[in-house]
Parts: C-alpha cells; sequence; structure tokens
C-alpha cells in the first residue's frame, strides 16, 4: 500500500543538540528513510582548491574533546 501525503510545515525556531556524519533529522511524517547524496559542483571549479600556507586567513576555532 503506498500513501502520499502532502504537509505544510512551518518552523519558527529549531534547537538541534548534536550533530554527528551518520545523523538524520526528520521532520514531517515518519516512514522510510531513503538515502541520498548529491556532489554539486556550483561554482565551476575545475581543479582541486590550493593548499593553506603558514599565514592562513581562516581562523580555526578549538573544539572540546568528545565525551
Amino acid at each position: 500500500m503506498n500513501w502520499t501525503i502532502y504537509q505544510t510545515i512551518t518552523i519558527q525556531q529549531l534547537k538541534v543538540n548534536s550533530v554527528t556524519n551518520s545523523s538524520v533529522l526528520q521532520v514531517g511524517s515518519a516512514g522510510s528513510i531513503r538515502s541520498l547524496s548529491q556532489l554539486y559542483n556550483s561554482g565551476g571549479f575545475t581543479g582541486p582548491a590550493p593548499q593553506l600556507g603558514a599565514e592562513s586567513p581562516i581562523s580555526l576555532v578549538p573544539l572540546p574533546n568528545p565525551t
């Protein structure tokens, strides 16, 4: 039996306490979750990004050790 469900969901605020590599966040009807992975090159890049040097423009934020 197949069901087709149409929903309109408005979220004013959403707080997520933890995110891992295999996290799934589902808002809406419960059911089967089909995995989907898509890779886009929206910038039209043709090669890898250059390596960062000693003078990095990125400031790194130290993270606490996992518990």
